[in-house]
């Protein structure tokens, strides 16, 4: 990889109770690692943070932020669909990524760093209810397209 982007990913799963199997920190990362291994200039890890739970090393310049969180979208919902548990008859899976421009939180590896995306992985019943509350149109009026992304992905 000549430049690596580096995306870490949380997650946010508002569905209630029952409805799809629930995702450990291992599971969650699982999704992605498997998911996304067939694209050789991606690569996932777990981490061992308190809010992100996987790491995904890629180069921008062959793949866009945009597109890595598409395909992420693309890993997740997939793996809903084949959820043996799944009762629930739709949802969206929703990314929410932007570029860090405050320092960092800390100083562990694990932490997100500036000028790195950190994405909110959501699912939810509700996407215009999840998004008002985080006053989304709000947090990105401020931001540079470039540095922002809303991907999501209905799971039916």
């Amino acid at each position: 990889m000549a430049a690596t982007t580096r995306m870490l990913l949380s997650h946010n799963c508002t569905l209630p109770d029952g409805q799809v199997s629930s995702l450990s920190r291992d599971d969650f990362a699982s999704v992605f690692i498997k998911g996304l291994q067939v694209h050789t200039d991606i690569t996932c890890s777990l981490i061992d943070n308190p809010h992100w739970m996987v790491e995904v090393l890629f180069d921008a310049e062959q793949t866009s932020p945009t597109e890595v969180a598409t395909l992420c979208a693309q890993s997740l919902s997939s793996q809903r669909l084949a959820d043996p548990a799944k009762s629930i008859d739709s949802f969206t899976v929703m990314l929410l990524g932007g570029v860090k421009t405050t320092p960092a939180m800390g100083t562990s590896p694990t932490s997100l760093q500036t000028g790195e995306w950190g994405v909110d992985v959501v699912e939810t019943t509700s996407p215009e209810q999840f998004l008002a509350g985080l006053n989304w149109e709000t947090v990105i009026a401020s931001k540079p397209p470039e540095q922002i992304f809303k991907v999501t992905c209905v799971v039916e």
